[in-house]
């Protein structure tokens, strides 16, 4: 273990991101237990749950909490307020749950309307004056980005933040983190960067796996051997432009899905646990090996995530980037302690979606899903696009048979042919899935998505 800038003996052992969008996960106090199994260091929330910072009470694992999208706006302009939350959320488990960051949001830039974006670092700066006054002075505060908060990161010298934030948002928070030692919480996901171009980026980069493929900066000379080493410098450089070199990157999420659509690219088992265990492998190496641009750095982190989380919207693999599934079995075999030779792990079932799927693909209602919820999607489907459900009205070629299973599966179908191509997913808050098996029949074609 090392020191970080406070001084404070810092581990570079990862840590583990404990999402709960799932209606079948396990109760806390268990989820603690398979945390500890998992020889996590640290653990994440997406918030203050009483019952998972009572259950994390008494044990070692460091704890990040998070301040929820919704109330950045009061949390910014309303101190009471804020003094308010950490009252609550805070001081009834501070000591003895070890809370050690406290994160303001959650991919803010990426996922609020623009109006919350200016009261972001108000709402950072504010939560750390309650802190103070209430006499927590151990507890950083941050908030996670996503990568597109650049503008450009290739090549990584070249990483720059948006013109739009960079002024009046990127450098008033790099000047807080620096000011209050805190560190740059990014969220780095190589697989969609890799899933978004497979033909010019190479999956082994990705993976961490390549032997000889390497990408040169040609504005340093730094040698690139992995996309996880790319991405981190861009924003290393980005943060150098505005004129913070020494503001040190946590990793507030990182990981690769163990499944996903039929339509999704990579996203299986045999992928999930290559570089999920190569990214432990490369962040506990000692001495640490840090990146390119930050030689010898340590890099702190949580994986994503905990579960396989079935309410999650969205495309499919963001239902599963678990290392467990809901019942508290491994997905595959991993130690985030680096400690555990990797032929002592079971072997890893073959990838089979390395190469994009080609063919046909239908969107059909799941079994055993609730009827009211089905309808209610039904008719939302049928709503949008032009002459979306016309065959499943009475006297249409699908209006037989009368059934609520047929007609939902021929609208999710229908829509998702239509809107697919603008972000449109089959999924309909868990009440559809993908299908490459023809739902056709008799003289009732169900439209298709075609790859």
């Amino acid at each position: 273990m090392l020191h970080a800038r406070t001084g404070a003996v810092f581990s570079p052992q990862p840590g583990i991101c404990y999402g709960q969008l799932g209606n079948n996960l396990p109760p806390p106090r268990k989820s603690v237990a398979l945390i500890k199994s998992l020889k996590a260091k640290r653990v994440k929330i997406y918030d203050a749950t009483p019952a998972i910072l009572h259950a994390l009470r008494n044990t070692t694992l460091q704890v990040s909490i998070m301040v929820p999208n919704q109330i950045i706006f009061n949390v910014s302009t309303n101190k009471t307020f804020s003094d308010e939350w950490v009252r609550n959320n805070v001081v009834p488990f501070y000591p003895h749950t070890l809370i050690r960051y406290l994160l303001v949001g959650n991919e803010v830039i990426s996922s609020t309307n623009n109006d919350t974006w200016q009261h972001l670092v108000p709402a950072m700066r504010n939560v750390k004056r309650s802190l103070r006054s209430l006499g927590i002075n151990k507890v950083k505060v941050g908030t996670p980005s996503a990568m597109d908060v650049l503008e450009s990161s290739f090549p990584p010298s070249n990483g720059a933040f948006r013109k739009d934030i960079a002024g009046p948002i990127m450098k008033p928070m790099l000047k807080f983190l620096d000011r209050t030692k805190s560190f740059f919480f990014l969220d780095v996901y190589p697989f969609f960067a890799w899933a978004s171009d497979p033909t010019d980026i190479n999956l082994q980069y990705a993976l961490f796996e390549s032997k000889n493929i390497t990408v040169n900066d040609s504005g340093t000379g730094l040698v690139y051997t992995n996309l996880f080493d790319q991405m981190v410098d861009a924003v290393y450089f980005g943060m150098k432009r505005l004129g913070y070199p020494k503001i040190r990157i946590f990793i507030a999420e990182t990981g690769w899905p163990n499944n996903g659509d039929i339509d999704q690219i990579g996203a299986n088992v045999y992928n999930a646990a290559t570089y999920n265990r190569n990214f432990v492998k490369k962040v506990t190496t000692k001495p640490p090996v840090g990146t390119p641009a930050r030689p010898g750095s340590i890099l702190p982190s949580f994986i994503f995530s905990l579960y396989n989380e079935n309410q999650k919207p969205g495309l499919g693999t963001e239902r599963h980037f678990g290392l467990l599934y809901p019942n508290g079995s491994k997905v595959y075999d991993i130690d985030l302690s680096g400690k555990t030779p990797e032929s002592e792990f079971r072997a890893l079932p073959a990838p089979d979606n390395n190469t994009p799927y080609k063919g046909k693909i239908w969107c059909v209602a799941a079994r055993g899903t609730n009827k009211t919820a089905v309808a209610s999607a039904l008719s939302y489907a049928c709503s949008q696009g032009n002459n979306t459900c016309d065959p499943i009205r009475p006297g249409g070629g699908c209006f037989k048979p009368d059934s609520l299973y047929w007609h939902a599966s021929y609208a999710f179908s229908s829509y998702w042919a239509q809107f697919r191509k603008s972000g449109g997913t089959c999924y309909f808050d868990g009440l559809a899935t993908q299908t490459a098996k023809d739902p056709s029949y008799g003289s009732c074609k169900f439209p298709s998505v075609t790859l």
